[in-house]
């Protein structure tokens, strides 16, 4: 059985469990010796990040490495098209989420309570994860297709849960584009998407609840 190591509100450990569960694999998951961020973890995960796999011998490290190399591994059903193309666009849509939008989201964090924060910040923030929702628009709007899960599609609908709730815990609005709401209606629909997020949200929903307030 696969190992993996997540904390339990971890976007990305999330987006990795979608994955698994659209292949029908079975893992088990630990928590990352000596807690997150811990030496204890840094000599097993030299980079400190998470999740980690384990596979019999092989400890793999990033989200994006690990689901290329569970796609090849466990190539049914497929994550990415046959068309050399087309697996370009998907590999595009899964980095535009990686290195756009989901940073421009993860900004945020270091200010949830009980840090303070500027007004200003976060206005200006939201105006850039707003101007992302736009440029994903214009690639969703490129000719995505959402009948089958791709690698491209797994971590947004994690990020998408996270801007719903840091959009009302930082009283800013989210402006979703048509072709944005109609991709995340659409890929909530596929069967591994609800069973994570059933399991994710209240999860989520709990953790940023029990934050303590001043």
């Amino acid at each position: 059985m696969l190992t993996i190591y997540t904390i339990p509100v971890s976007l990305y450990c999330a987006k990795l469990r979608l994955l698994l569960r659209h292949k029908g694999l079975g893992w088990q998951e630990i928590a990352p010796p000596g807690g997150y961020g811990s030496k204890e973890y840094g000599q097993l995960v030299p980079a400190g990040n998470l999740p980690a796999l384990k596979d019999g011998d092989l400890l793999l490290s990033d989200s994006e490495a690990i689901a290329e190399y569970l796609n090849e591994k466990y190539s049914m059903p497929a994550m990415l098209p046959d068309d050399i193309s087309a697996r370009a666009k998907i590999r595009q849509l899964s980095r535009f989420h990686d290195t756009r939008l989901e940073p421009a989201v993860r900004a945020l964090f270091a200010y949830l309570p009980p840090s303070p924060g500027d007004p200003a910040f976060f206005e200006a923030q939201f105006t850039i994860i707003n101007t992302r929702l736009q440029q994903l628009a214009q690639v969703l709007e490129d000719g995505h297709a959402v009948e089958e899960l791709t690698l491209g599609d797994c971590g947004f609908p994690i990020t998408f849960v996270w801007l719903d709730a840091l959009s009302s815990l930082f009283e800013q609005t989210i402006e979703w584009p048509e072709a944005v709401a109609d991709y995340r209606s659409k890929i909530e629909q596929h069967a591994a998407v609800a069973a994570e997020l059933s399991d994710y949200v209240p999860k989520l929903t709990r953790w940023l609840a029990d934050l303590p307030r001043s």
